[in-house]
């Protein structure tokens, strides 16, 4: 029998520090509860991690004079000196200034190669920048547990967006007919048709839509593609469905 011992370590929203001290030697006090030595291995690690956060340059100087951005990566640098398999963080970019929040995601998106990293935070621009997998909680209660491009290209039915130039009606009929298309939403502009189709079977859509549209010779495709949304619209709609539900 085998058995794999996972390591998790854990940031709060607001880590505290030792302000009196360096980032270098709180990194160094952190190490030392899980390193005996040598010596020059912990500053080894205690360099990556600074070199990884971004704060290489302000090593030696006092945490007192931390910015807000600087003291979250110093956070996520401390909770990761110990090569975790697991680093959950709590709000990691919550009340920064928009440079502050971009150096977070920032680090989060080289900490990815390194550790399985499990956040919470209602900033969805964020999840939507740094995350591969989101689960939408509400009131204690999980609604959805999905991989992110999956929920970002529509949830029941997929719709597939298209930008024709000419006359698109009798393309439109074709495609209307089929018992896979459930509507077609039509946009028209004075030298363009926007269509947005919403079909019941992705993979019958995937290989005759285009085909259907191709028929007509005097139609050319500006654009081919599924409708992605903004993970906002995914949250409102879903919770939303559960609060009336």
């Amino acid at each position: 029998m085998f058995v794999t011992y996972i390591t998790g370590t854990d940031m709060p929203q607001d880590p505290r520090f030792y302000e009196h001290m360096t980032a270098r030697e709180t990194l160094r006090f952190k190490a030392r509860f899980f390193y005996a030595g040598p010596k020059e291995c912990i500053e080894d690690r205690v360099s990556e991690m600074l070199e990884l956060v971004g704060l290489a340059e302000k090593a030696d100087r006092p945490i007192k004079g931390f910015s807000g951005g600087e003291r979250q990566r110093l956070g996520i640098a401390q909770a990761q000196v110990n090569y975790p398999d697991l680093l959950i963080l709590d709000e990691p970019a919550a009340g920064l200034d928009p440079l502050g929040r971009r150096d977070v995601l920032e680090v989060m998106q080289r900490l990815r190669q390194h550790t399985t990293i499990f956040y919470s935070t209602h900033i969805l621009d964020d999840v939507q920048q740094v995350s591969d997998t989101v689960a939408i909680m509400n009131r204690g209660e999980l609604l959805v547990q999905a991989p992110l491009d999956q929920l970002l290209t529509g949830r029941a039915h997929t719709i597939y967006v298209l930008t024709l130039m000419g006359d698109a009606r009798a393309a439109q009929a074709r495609v209307e007919h089929q018992e896979w298309v459930s509507t077609v939403r039509v946009t028209a502009d004075v030298d363009q048709t926007r269509w947005e189709v919403r079909v019941t079977d992705d993979d019958i859509a995937g290989s005759e839509l285009l085909r259907l549209v191709l028929e007509d010779k005097n139609l050319r495709v500006v654009e081919f593609g599924t409708k992605k949304y903004e993970l906002e619209d995914i949250f409102v709609d879903i919770v939303g469905k559960g609060q009336n539900g």
